[in-house]
């Protein structure tokens, strides 16, 4: 969580809000990384969890990314949410709760929702004080 809360300050460059992702296999090798990008490329589906997946599948060549760890600062939303059971994840961890739009236990549970086709292992709370801050301070300004 602390490698996806350097990668969530990056974020910052841009004015994009400061979440940070990163992907990991079953050995702990690090695959994919992302921040959010939206503003940076006009484009509403960069969220840094989309990102660090797309990253992870080129990376690895393959679309299924069983077996692999996604870490993100911030609780997924819906869109993000669908994206990590489409892609197979084996397991997401999250630092800070959405409380306005999360999909991971929030507002909705899209990862454990007994239909769900996809079975997804989900660690909250992780890092969540230095989480939650990063977000404060980010939107302190604004």
């Amino acid at each position: 969580m602390r490698d996806a809360l350097v990668i969530a300050r990056q974020a910052l460059a841009t004015g994009d809000v400061p979440v940070g992702a990163i992907i990991v296999n079953a050995d702990g090798v690090v695959v994919g990384t992302g921040s959010n990008e939206r503003k940076a490329n006009n484009d509403p589906t960069a969220h840094a969890e989309i990102v660090a997946i797309r990253n992870a599948s080129t990376r690895l060549q393959k679309s299924r990314l069983d077996g692999c760890t996604l870490i993100v600062t911030l609780e997924p939303c819906a869109m993000c949410a669908g994206a990590i059971a489409q892609s197979r994840i084996s397991h997401l961890v999250y630092g800070a709760w959405d409380e306005k739009a999360g999909a991971v236990g929030s507002v909705w549970d899209v990862l454990r929702d007994p239909r769900s086709i996809f079975k997804v292992e989900v660690t909250s709370g992780l890092l969540e004080t230095e989480c939650v801050g990063l977000l404060k301070e980010f939107f302190s300004d604004k």
